[in-house]
């Protein structure tokens, strides 16, 4: 499994104390001023050698995704903490190349407000789900053929698995919450995340019309903020359900139709 590194910089008196490798393109290697992103934008710089060997590794982690989309490579480790983060390659005033390391955390922080981007399923006579030990708020499946058991997901807050490994999720959010991670940026990187998943989607408790109804942005910003995100994730759909008991319909249907689908497939 591809491991994520981070090392102390070797080069002697220079501002940016450690070294960092990305799995990706065949090893990519920066210059860093920190470990992680903790509190700010990590400022990197590209390492014209390879990585050093007997570096003195302060930090590392399996990689569960690196992915390049667009001018980004997202990040997402499998470990408990300090998951996600984000490698912004972008320019400076006067054009001089710049990376940023940066979290979902840190981008909001620096950036508030900034813009970013009753019948069985499949017939299945009683369908399994998973609901994420963090979702405060869950659909109860009441009306549905369902059970439901607690469980930490590597992603989203619905799933189902089959022998222990997890064939689909659902990220639920309501309408307020999916206007703010969107404005904010933070949906990028839950999409990103959810992108680890071969079956992934975002199911809104509203309406998409109501994007345009928005105080304090223009007519149709949030919209586009949609469109980036669908492009650079086309893999995971974001389907507006207009209400909360037609998003737990939806995700009942479609966790249902991937766990028919894919536990059906030879091999």
């Amino acid at each position: 499994m591809e491991r994520f590194l981070v090392a102390r910089n070797p080069e002697a008196g220079s501002n940016l104390p450690y070294l960092v490798r990305l799995p990706i393109e065949g090893g990519i290697v920066l210059k860093c001023g920190a470990p992680w992103p903790v509190t700010a934008r990590v400022y990197c710089h590209p390492y014209e050698e390879a990585w050093p060997a007997g570096a003195e590794v302060v930090d590392q982690a399996p990689v569960r995704s690196c992915e390049r989309r667009g001018p980004a490579i997202d990040l997402v480790l499998k470990r408990g903490r300090n998951i996600r983060s984000q490698f912004v390659f972008t320019s400076l005033r006067g054009g001089r190349p710049a990376i940023f390391w940066q979290t979902a955390k840190v981008a909001k922080a620096a950036r508030p407000g900034v813009r970013v981007p009753g019948r069985r399923a499949s017939g299945a006579d009683r369908l399994e789900l998973l609901v994420d030990t963090r979702e405060r708020y869950p659909f109860k499946f009441a009306r549905q053929q369902a059970a439901t058991t607690r469980r930490a997901l590597p992603a989203g807050d619905y799933g189902v698995e089959q022998d222990g490994e997890v064939l689909a999720v659902v990220e639920r959010k309501a309408a307020d919450d999916f206007t703010r991670s969107l404005v904010d940026g933070s949906l990028a990187f839950e999409l990103a995340h959810l992108a680890t998943i071969d079956r992934a989607a975002v199911v809104v408790e509203g309406r998409y019309g109501a994007l345009l109804r928005q105080e304090h942005v223009q007519p149709g910003w949030l919209l586009d903020l949609v469109a980036r995100l669908q492009v650079r994730y086309p893999g995971v759909p974001i389907v507006f359900a207009d209400s909360r008991p037609l998003a737990e319909e939806w995700t009942f249907r479609f966790l249902g139709a991937a766990r028919a689908e894919l536990t059906e497939l030879p091999g």
